[in-house]
C-alpha cells in the first residue's frame, strides 16, 4: 500500500513537472492579467478633475508589484496618450502585502486584483467627448515570472454635470492609498546608527501592523521586520521614507511616514526611564523567587537561627549579623557588576540591536538558556570544585560580623545553580547597558535575595510564617526550565531570519549534542559517579565536535552565498555561435533580477561548488541572457524555443550542438549536475 502511494505521487510530480512548460506557454502576457481601464465619473465636466483606474486582475496565485518590488519584480507602468485639454497626474498605489518567496526573496506585491488610481485634469476646453488611452505594461509573477503588456482605452462624454460611477470600487482602492497626513497613532522613531526602530503608541491590542519602504533609487534599505507587536525594525541609511499600515482587509489604512529629523541615536542606556523602572523591578522580583528555590530555602531558617545563637538572642546584634550576611549577599552580585563592566570597558561599546543582529551573540545566548534549562529540569547539577567550596566555607565558619559577611557570600555562591534563569536574563540584559545601569540591575536581584534575610532578622518571630521545604520546591524549579525552553524558541526564529532553515538545523544539531553531553555530565560526573575520566571524554568530544561541525561548517555557512561566483558571460547569438564553433559546450541560462524563481535556483541550485566544478571539468561556458531590461535578441531567443518568460535553461552539448538539451524551469543541483555529468 505505502509503495503504490508513493509511486502515485512521484507520478503526479513527474506529469507536473512536465506539464509546468505547457502551462508557461499556454498562460502568456495578458491571459496572465486581465487590464480594464475604468472612471470615477460617467462624463467629464471641462475644469473638473476626476480620476480614472487601471484594474489588473491577475489570474490565481499570480500577482503583479507595487511601486518598490522589493528584491524581485518591477512596478507596473503605465504610458498616457491623451487629447489636447487633459493631464494625467502620477499613479496613485494602494498599500501592498509583503510576500516572502522561496530563497528568502522579499517582495511588495498586488495578488487577485487590484485598482492604479490616477487624477485627470480636464482644461475648461474640452470637446464633445474624450478618449484616453494607456499603454499599460506589468511582470506577473508565481513560479515563473512574464512580463505583460496591454492597450487600453476609455470613451467618456463632456456634459456640464455627471454622476459618480464605479463609486464600491473606488471607494474601497481609495481607503488603501496611503494618506500623506500625521497618523493618529504617537509614532517614536529611534535610530542607532543604521538601525531605525519605529514604535506606534496608541495602538488597540492584536492590531495587524505592516511598513513598506519607499527607498530612493540610490539608498540601501533593509526589510522591515516586527520586534515587538507595536515595534517595526528595518536597516537603512539616510533618511527613511514608507508607507505604514494598520489593521487589515477592510479595515485596513496606510500612511505615508517619515523618519522625524529629531530621531538621534539612542543613548547607552537603551531603555526608556519606564523600562528601566520595569526590568528593575523584575531583577527584584527574580532575587526574592531565587529564596523559593531548594538550594535556598532551607538556608535561610539555619543562617537566622545562626544568628540568634551567636548574638545571644540580642535584637540588635541579630539585625546586625543579617546586615553583614545581606553584605556578603550584595558583595557578590556587585562584584558580578564589577566584572562584566571590566569585560565591557575592554572592547568596543555595543548596543542591544546590534548584538542580536549577530548570530555568533544569538549562539552564545540561546547555548547558556539551554544549559540553565537543562540543569533547572534536573538533568545535571552545578558544582562547586572540592576546594573551593571548603575554602569559602572555612572563611563563613569565622565568628563576628566577619564570618557573617563570608557566610553572605558563600550562601549566594552556592545559590548559583539556582540563580541560573535569573542571572542570565540579568546577564542578558546587563551587558547591553551603560555601567550604572548595570549596577543598578545587579543591585537590584541582591535586594531582592536579600529582603527576607532583612525582614527575618529583624523580626525573628516571622520565621513561622517560613513555608516548609519539600518536594514543591524542587517542582517548583523544574517548572522554571519552561520559561527558559521559551526564551530559546524565540531566539531560534532570530536565527532563522539570519542563517534560514539550515542554520536552525544546524543550531539544533550542535544543542543535540550539547544536551546529551550534559546529560553525560549529571549521570556520570556526580559525587558518586563512575567512570568520570570516560565521561569527561565523551563530553568534550560532543561540544568540540559537535561544535566544529554543526556550528563550524553548517551553520557557518548557511544563509551565505558562496564569494567565488559563476564567470558568466553575455549573451548574444554571435558569441552563442563563436563558443559552440570553437567546440565548446554552453550552459545559457535565461534569467532576469526581478524574477523570484530565477534568483532562488541561482542561490540553490546553479552557483554551487559541485556546478562550478562540473563547469571547469567539462570545459562548459556559463552564459547568462539577462532579460531585466527588455531585449529583442534575448526575446527572439526565447521565442525560438517556443518560451515567453524566464527562467529558462540550456544546454548546447560541444559535440552535438543543433540538439539543445532544455531543463526544467524548477532547478535543481542534482538536476543540472546530472545532465552536465552526461556531456562529453
Amino acid at each position: 500500500m505505502y509503495f503504490a502511494y508513493r509511486r502515485w505521487l512521484i507520478s503526479v510530480a513527474i506529469l507536473l513537472a512536465l506539464a509546468l512548460p505547457l502551462l508557461a506557454q499556454i498562460q502568456k502576457g495578458e491571459t496572465l492579467v486581465k487590464a480594464t481601464l475604468i472612471a470615477d465619473t460617467a462624463a467629464v465636466v471641462p475644469g473638473k478633475d476626476f480620476q480614472v483606474g487601471l484594474l489588473l486582475e491577475m489570474a490565481p496565485d499570480w500577482h503583479t508589484y507595487w511601486e518598490y518590488s522589493g528584491d524581485a519584480g518591477f512596478p507596473t507602468r503605465v504610458q498616457w496618450t491623451l487629447p489636447e485639454g487633459l493631464h494625467a497626474g502620477p499613479i496613485q498605489w494602494p498599500a501592498p502585502e509583503a510576500k516572502l518567496e522561496p530563497g528568502e526573496i522579499q517582495t511588495y506585491a498586488y495578488g487577485n486584483r487590484v485598482l492604479l488610481l490616477t487624477t485627470i485634469t480636464p482644461s475648461v476646453e474640452v470637446s464633445s467627448s474624450v478618449t484616453i488611452r494607456a499603454k499599460a505594461s506589468w511582470l506577473a509573477c508565481k513560479d515563473t515570472c512574464i512580463p505583460g503588456e496591454a492597450e487600453v482605452q476609455l470613451v467618456l462624454p463632456v456634459g456640464a454635470s455627471a454622476s459618480p460611477d464605479n463609486v464600491a470600487i473606488f471607494e474601497e482602492y481609495r481607503s488603501q492609498i496611503p494618506v500623506p497626513a500625521v497618523p493618529p497613532f504617537e509614532l517614536t522613531w529611534r535610530r542607532n546608527g543604521k538601525i531605525l526602530q519605529l514604535k506606534v503608541g496608541g495602538l488597540p491590542p492584536a492590531t495587524a501592523l505592516a511598513l513598506y519602504p519607499l527607498p530612493r533609487l540610490d539608498q540601501a534599505v533593509g526589510h522591515p521586520k516586527s520586534v515587538a507587536p507595536d515595534t517595526m525594525e528595518l536597516s537603512v541609511e539616510g533618511g527613511f521614507r514608507g508607507v505604514l499600515a494598520v489593521g487589515e482587509g477592510a479595515s485596513r489604512r496606510s500612511w505615508v511616514v517619515e523618519e522625524s529629523p529629531s530621531s538621534g541615536a539612542i543613548e547607552k542606556a537603551t531603555v526608556a526611564p519606564m523600562g528601566l523602572w520595569l526590568a528593575l523591578f523584575y531583577g527584584f522580583l527574580g532575587g526574592m523567587i531565587l529564596n523559593l528555590m531548594p538550594c535556598v530555602l532551607p538556608v535561610i531558617s539555619l543562617k537566622i537561627f545562626g544568628f540568634i545563637q551567636q548574638a545571644g538572642e540580642s535584637r540588635w546584634r541579630i539585625l546586625s549579623h543579617g546586615i553583614a550576611f545581606i553584605g556578603g549577599i550584595f558583595a557578590w552580585f556587585l562584584g558580578l557588576a564589577a566584572v562584566i563592566i571590566a569585560l565591557k570597558s575592554g572592547g568596543r561599546e555595543v548596543t542591544w540591536a546590534f548584538q542580536f543582529q549577530n548570530p555568533w551573540f544569538n549562539i552564545v545566548m540561546g547555548t547558556v538558556v539551554f544549559v540553565f534549562a537543562l540543569n533547572l529540569a534536573g538533568v545535571f547539577e552545578f558544582l562547586l570544585p572540592g576546594r573551593t567550596a571548603t575554602a569559602l566555607e572555612a572563611a563563613g565558619s569565622k565568628g563576628g560580623h566577619t564570618g557573617s559577611f563570608f557566610q553572605g557570600v558563600f550562601a549566594t555562591l552556592l545559590a548559583t545553580p539556582c540563580t541560573a534563569p535569573f542571572l542570565g536574563s540579568a546577564l542578558g540584559f546587563a551587558f547591553s547597558q551603560s555601567a550604572a545601569v548595570i549596577v543598578a540591575m545587579f543591585a537590584s536581584v541582591a535586594a531582592g535575595m536579600a529582603l527576607p534575610y532583612l525582614l527575618l532578622t529583624a523580626q525573628p518571630g516571622w520565621m513561622k510564617f517560613l513555608p516548609r521545604p519539600g518536594m514543591w520546591m524542587e517542582r517548583l524549579k523544574q517548572f522554571m526550565a519552561f520559561p527558559l525552553f521559551a526564551t530559546l524558541i524565540w531566539i531560534f526564529s532570530i536565527l532563522g531570519g539570519q542563517r534560514g532553515l539550515d542554520g536552525m538545523i544546524a543550531y539544533a544539531g550542535f544543542l543535540l549534542c550539547l544536551g546529551l553531553a550534559c546529560w553525560v555530565y549529571g549521570a556520570f560526573c556526580g559525587p558518586v559517579g563512575r567512570h568520570r575520566f570516560l565521561a569527561l571524554c565523551i563530553i568534550a568530544t560532543l561540544c568540540i565536535g559537535g561544535g566544529w561541525y554543526f556550528l563550524g561548517q553548517k551553520f557557518a555557512h548557511a544563509g551565505k552565498k558562496d564569494t567565488n561566483g559563476i564567470d558568466w558571460v553575455p549573451f548574444s547569438q554571435a558569441r552563442l555561435q563563436a563558443e559552440l564553433a570553437a567546440g565548446r559546450s554552453v550552459f545559457l541560462d535565461f534569467t532576469a533580477d526581478w524574477c523570484i524563481t530565477c534568483k532562488f535556483n541561482e542561490r540553490t541550485a546553479i552557483d554551487t561548488a559541485l556546478v562550478r566544478a562540473l563547469f571547469e571539468s567539462k570545459k562548459v561556458v556559463p552564459m547568462k541572457a539577462d532579460w531585466t531590461n527588455a531585449n529583442p535578441e534575448i526575446t527572439a531567443a526565447l521565442q525560438s524555443f517556443g518560451r515567453v518568460g524566464v527562467p529558462f535553461y540550456v544546454i548546447y552539448p560541444s559535440g552535438n550542438r543543433n540538439t539543445p538539451v532544455v531543463l526544467p524551469e524548477l532547478l535543481t543541483e542534482s538536476i543540472l549536475a546530472d545532465a552536465l555529468n552526461r556531456l562529453p
